[in-house]
């Protein structure tokens, strides 16, 4: 604050003076530079307070969720009843605050993605606490009475304090974030990194505290803080550079060793001892030092610019053809990385696959990795621009995409299947913990069950995984919420089996049952989102489609099971056809509330309520047809509404499936051929027109091409980032026409305009004030490119798309507004210069440090709003087919040659 304080005062003064100086000469140049001076520094000045004080206020909600942290690392150690009421005295007014101030904090921010989180995070202690406090009563009353299901109780309740803990912590990181980067993932090593850093940071006093307390006991929280400070060390070993791996290693596994022989000191009675200081002395000062080494390993990470491969199988797809189009140039490996995770993930996917769809894609796998290989290989030895390899990588291009789209198809027909039964794995676990004492074979059950059920969770969380990197597309919300989903999932699992577990032991527990029902509901809403998520992400379309086929196989199952009068086998066909057919009517319900078009959804719901009403009488003829497998009438009937149900599915196929093309006019039918003549008097060729007399016929407009500008032609410099950005906006729409499409030309004029502000501002041609004009074109731009956007988002039937393409749309006008004023003050850095000096290709370099941190604004600025223009046009193509019928929208959206095969 001081700093920021003195800034201002001194550039009051010089205010003052330039006053004076201009009222005794109004063109004095002096006074020109300290009125420039004084203005920017009256600007930055009052900045940098406003900074400061947020930054205090948010200082002060990270104190209090501090000491949430703190009350939660001594949970396990409440033992009694007392005890635990003194607890939730303590903790209750800490929530409350934290719960007031984050909710007040999230309404402030800019930023949409760092609202959902608080509100998710926020929502997820709400839910939580009173679990953990359930649990931390059942342990106390096992313990105490020293019954059975004791450690199970202890799991439950550091399971949910530890999930509090990283919710609490990850409101922690978030508060801290002053910036939001569209390809930054919460997968990604980087953000991962950050994270381990901030609870290596929470966990830093705990430690401490226990290091400085010769009579703290093994196995207590503070011993626990420092390995938890270890293993979360040792994660961020795991993905930074080489050179800070090896130190952090080291000192991880210095710090174990001395704190294995401190805890054997202090369990033998020896804790007040010199040896054992000493020890203490030096594991304080290792934490201090592995502290260190961890924030320069991220530092360095962040700063070394080392791209790592998406996260989606689109993504690696797209990275994969930026270096097939030139494989001779070095992407640090980036594309062959990428090539590499495609071929693994559909290895993955085909596990899973039945025996011919197995072999095709694990074929295709195999293609594409020896091809990919043999590229490498050229790339390696310099003959990457040969013939040869430019065959191999356009021939690769090609089965990259076969096999992106045989990935996504395998991800649904994995959908389809996994999630056809989501109730009864939990249902037949519940009964079995819910069984009497007494119940013949109640422990085995429960065994048996239990096992069913973590094999449907890790099945349910392994397609959660291939759908959000192979289905998703570049849906990066939805690919994480995935990825969280099919996590949480994991994670409930054994809580839920450990609390069934103490149901069986106390059946009569109030709490018992309570803690139990709170679980089983927690599991069952997660396991509900993951398939919500599922749905959402796969092509509703294909997923009916091949919920058809599967019901048709489960027919021809059926129809085997009457002619061998198998009853049982019957049962169960019948049962997988109403699951699927109930599948297919949960999506069209989510289609049609998702849909403001009013005949999708009329047409939608009639298709529904046909389906709906088909299914109750198949599954009743069915149950004829199991009781007397010999009756041919019964069987006759179940044919008969098994077609109805078919024939309903298919309609309701039909209805969700858009056909973009139903108002084209059929053609004509050909001419007879009998009654066509060559010689025909009546059709003899039209008179000549007249020639020109006085001009020549204009000419015709030249064929729509990109190549009359040149600021595209060479791939730009990594020091070039505002022209990277410019150029990955530039490669991104010129792959659609921009005839009769106003959005695709406007961000057409968008990244030329910024190519333009990237050759100004590195000195090739122009002065300040081409470079504030510059800035001022593309902020006008990016007001035209809302505006375009939000005229077809507002005749958009999709809610999900018209919702995504205005979040996307919305940051547009702030950030070219920003890029403006920086562009204003990046050209008032220049002092008196009127052509702006060339820095030799690179676009911050030099100056002072000043000039250096507006450049670097101006190149964050830059980038996220070609980013933003980028989401913007997918978004609006993915809306483009969901338009009223009525609304009169003429945007045409067709695709040109791809950009990597030009």
């Amino acid at each position: 604050m001081p700093a920021a304080l003195q800034r201002v005062e001194s550039a009051s003064k010089f205010l003052e003076e330039a006053s004076a100086m201009l009222k005794s000469d109004p063109y004095s140049q002096p006074a020109r530079k300290k009125l420039i001076e004084g203005s920017r520094g009256i600007l930055q000045g009052t900045s940098a307070l406003l900074l400061c004080f947020d930054e205090s206020e948010v200082r002060k909600i990270i104190r209090e969720c501090k000491r949430v942290l703190d009350y939660l690392a001594i949970a396990e150690v409440v033992d009694s009843l007392e005890d635990l009421v003194r607890f939730v005295q303590d903790l209750s007014p800490c929530l409350s605050k934290v719960s007031r101030e984050v909710d007040s904090r999230q309404q402030e921010l800019t930023h949409q993605v760092h609202r959902e989180i608080l509100l998710r995070c926020l929502e997820e202690v709400k839910t939580l606490t009173p679990i953990l406090i359930c649990s931390m009563k059942i342990f106390i009353q096992i313990h105490s009475d020293g019954g059975r299901g004791g450690a199970e109780a202890a799991v439950n309740r550091d399971y949910l304090a530890q999930r509090m803990s990283d919710e609490i912590n990850e409101i922690i990181r978030v508060l801290q974030l002053t910036t939001y980067d569209e390809e930054e993932w919460d997968a990604d090593n980087l953000t991962g990194m950050k994270r381990a850093l901030n609870v290596i940071d929470s966990k830093m006093q705990g430690g401490h505290d226990w290091l400085g307390d010769p009579r703290a006991l093994r196995g207590g929280v503070g011993e626990k803080s420092v390995r938890g400070i270890l293993d979360e060390a040792r994660k961020v070993a795991e993905h930074c550079l080489p050179q800070d791996r090896d130190p952090i290693k080291k000192i991880c596994s210095d710090i174990s060793s001395m704190t294995n022989a401190l805890c054997e000191l202090r369990q033998s009675g020896q804790g007040d001892s010199p040896q054992a200081e000493s020890l203490s002395r030096a594991i304080e000062q290792k934490l201090n030092e592995l502290t260190g080494l961890v924030l320069r390993a991220v530092t360095n990470t962040e700063r070394s610019g080392i791209l790592q491969p998406a996260h989606t199988v689109t993504g690696r797809l797209d990275q994969a053809r930026r270096w097939l189009v030139a494989p001779s140039v070095d992407d640090k490996g980036l594309g062959q990385r990428a090539i590499a995770l495609c071929v693994e993930e559909a290895r993955k996917v085909a596990d899973g696959l039945p025996g011919v769809q197995k072999a095709e894609l694990l074929n295709l796998s195999d293609e594409v990795d020896s091809l990919y290989h043999h590229l490498a290989e050229c790339s390696r030895r310099g003959d990457g621009h040969t013939p040869q390899a430019l065959a191999i990588a356009n021939q690769l291009i090609h089965k990259l995409a076969e096999l992106k789209n045989k990935i996504q198809s395998a991800v649904v027909s994995r959908v389809v299947e996994d999630f056809v039964d989501t109730v009864t794995p939990l249902k037949t676990f519940t009964d079995a913990a819910l069984a009497a004492e007494g119940t013949p074979g109640r422990e085995a059950t429960f065994s048996d069950r239990a096992t069913t059920l973590q094999s449907f969770s890790n099945r349910v969380a392994k397609t959660a995984r291939m759908v959000a990197a192979g289905g998703c597309g570049d849906n990066k919300k939805l690919a994480e919420s995935l990825l969280s989903g099919a996590a949480q999932v994991e994670s409930l699992t054994p809580q839920l089996v450990n609390a069934g577990r103490i149901r069986m032991a106390y059946p009569d527990n109030q709490a018992v049952n309570e803690h139990f029902e709170n679980l089983r509901v927690q599991y069952a809403d997660a396991v509900n989102r993951v398939r919500h998520h599922c749905d959402e992400a796969v092509d509703p379309g294909h997923f009916i489609q091949l919920s058809e086929e599967a019901i048709k196989k489960h027919t021809v199952l059926c129809e085997n099971a009457i002619m061998s009068q198998q009853p049982g086998k019957m049962v169960d066909n019948t049962s997988s056809i109403a699951r699927l057919a109930n599948r297919v009517l949960m999506v069209a319900r989510q289609e049609a509330d998702n849909s403001e078009d009013p005949m999708f959804i009329q047409t939608l719901a009639w298709a529904a309520d046909q389906l709906q009403g088909t299914v109750p009488p198949m599954v009743h003829k069915a149950k004829d047809v199991a009781l007397s497998p010999s009756d041919q009438t019964a069987a006759a009937r179940w044919r008969t509404l098994n077609n109805e149900l078919l024939g309903a599915i298919g309609n309701v196929k039909n209805a969700v499936v858009v056909y973009p093309d139903d108002n084209v006019p059929d053609l004509p039918p050909p001419p007879e051929i009998q009654k066509l003549y060559l010689n025909d008097a009546s059709d003899r060729a039209p008179p000549r027109p007249p020639s020109p007399h006085q001009y020549p016929p204009p000419r015709p407009p030249p064929p729509e091409t990109d190549d009359e500008d040149d600021m595209f032609k060479h791939t730009p410099q990594p020091n070039q980032p505002i022209m990277m950005a410019a150029h990955g906006l530039h490669q991104e729409v010129r792959q659609w026409s921009s005839k009769d499409n106003d959005i695709v030309a406007a961000a057409k004029r968008m990244a030329l305009l910024m190519a333009r502000l990237s050759q100004l501002v590195r000195g090739e041609g122009g002065n300040k004030k081409d470079l504030i004009a510059c800035a001022k074109e593309i902020a006008e731009s990016s007001e035209e490119v809302t505006r375009l956007a939000k005229e077809l988002a507002r005749d958009c039937t999709d809610k999900r798309m018209r919702t995504s393409l205005l979040q996307v749309c919305e940051r547009i006008p702030t950030i070219g507004t920003q890029l403006k004023i920086l562009s204003t003050v990046k050209a008032t850095m220049l002092g008196a210069q009127d052509t702006i000096p060339r820095r030799l290709d690179a676009e911050v370099i030099g100056g002072t440090e000043e000039d250096r941190e507006a450049t670097e604004m101006l190149v964050g600025n830059a980038q996220n709003l070609m980013q933003s223009v980028k989401e913007t046009v997918r978004a609006a193509e993915a809306a483009s087919i969901k338009m009223r019928t009525d609304a009169g929208v003429r945007m045409r959206w067709v695709r040109r040659q791809p950009w990597y095969q030009y």
